[in-house]
This record gives C-alpha cells, structure tokens and sequence, in this order.
C-alpha cells in the first residue's frame, strides 16, 4: 500500500509533462509533490518530506503569483 503511493505521485508528474497550461502544470506538480509528502511521512524519509514540501509551495505560490508582464524591448 505505501509503495502506490510513491508510484501514483510518481505517474502524477509524469502526466504534468504534457500539461500545455503552465498554470496546470504547476497544480499538478504541486498535487504530486504532496503525495510524495505524504508517502515520505510513511516511510520516515525527511528528505522526500522536506524537499516535496518545498516544491509543494513553490508550484502554488507560483500559480497563484499575479503574472509579471515582461518589459518591452
């Protein structure tokens, strides 16, 4: 059962590579990267936990960031 875990969030963001939406791409990273929490809580590994919780917030933080508009050349 732990191990589905692992592979579900691993299958998860696999399928953000084909996302066309960065927005998108960033939601389901961030959902992958929570399951990867969840199973490196079940399996005591801090680092799987610390680092995914880092990507977690990142991925959300930059889909709901307001969108920069580059400045013009």
């Amino acid at each position: 059962m732990i191990n589905s875990i692992g592979w579900v969030a691993t299958a998860i963001f696999a399928v953000s590579y084909f996302c066309r939406q960065p927005k998108t791409l960033r939601m389901v990273q961030a959902l992958a990267a929570v399951m990867w929490v969840a199973y490196g809580i079940l399996i005591g590994a801090m680092p799987v936990i610390v680092a995914n919780i880092i990507v977690a917030l990142a991925a959300i933080y930059s889909s709901c960031a307001p969108v920069r508009n580059p400045p013009a050349s």
